[in-house]
């Protein structure tokens, strides 16, 4: 639901290549994206965004990186969740390729590189509950999960 609706600052899910190759950039509304990544205290990775903030103009691609390490002597396995700030420009938030909700094992000592692919819709800049925002603040809290431990997904059993 909130996947689809954007509520709590959740991204929609990344529309088709079709979209994306006929995306109008709205050249004249530039949005600054700043970057955050938070880590849970159970999980002892370092995990920082590789950039402060880029500019960008809804309907134009942009590629951001994260980078996480475990500098510990053991494999560990960690799984991410994000949010948009303000919560509804999640709405028009639209990642193509993401490392969360997806499990990351990182060996001892291990570092790498995490992508992040996303676009923001061009409706964005017709919408007038968005006329004033020109800042968007993605934010990702990686925590530390169990091997083959599937988490349960929200609503009624």
């Amino acid at each position: 639901f909130c996947q689809a609706t954007g509520l709590g600052g959740t991204t929609s899910a990344g529309h088709g290549a079709e979209q994306i190759e006929s995306m109008e950039p709205v050249r004249e509304r530039v949005i600054r994206v700043t970057f955050n990544a938070d880590v849970h205290s159970s999980l002892q990775w370092s995990f920082r965004p590789q950039q402060r903030e880029i500019y960008v103009v809804p309907g134009e691609t942009a590629l951001a990186f994260y980078k996480a390490k475990n500098p510990t002597d053991k494999p560990i396995i960690g799984i991410s969740t994000y949010n948009v700030i303000p919560f509804e420009a999640g709405q028009y938030f639209n990642k193509i390729q993401c490392f969360c909700f997806e499990e990351q094992r990182l060996n001892p000592q291990e570092e790498v590189d995490m992508p992040v692919f996303f676009y923001i819709d061009p409706e964005f800049a017709e919408d007038p509950k968005m006329a004033k925002v020109d800042l968007i603040t993605l934010s990702y809290t990686f925590f530390e999960a169990k091997e083959g431990q599937k988490l349960p997904l929200p609503g009624y059993q």
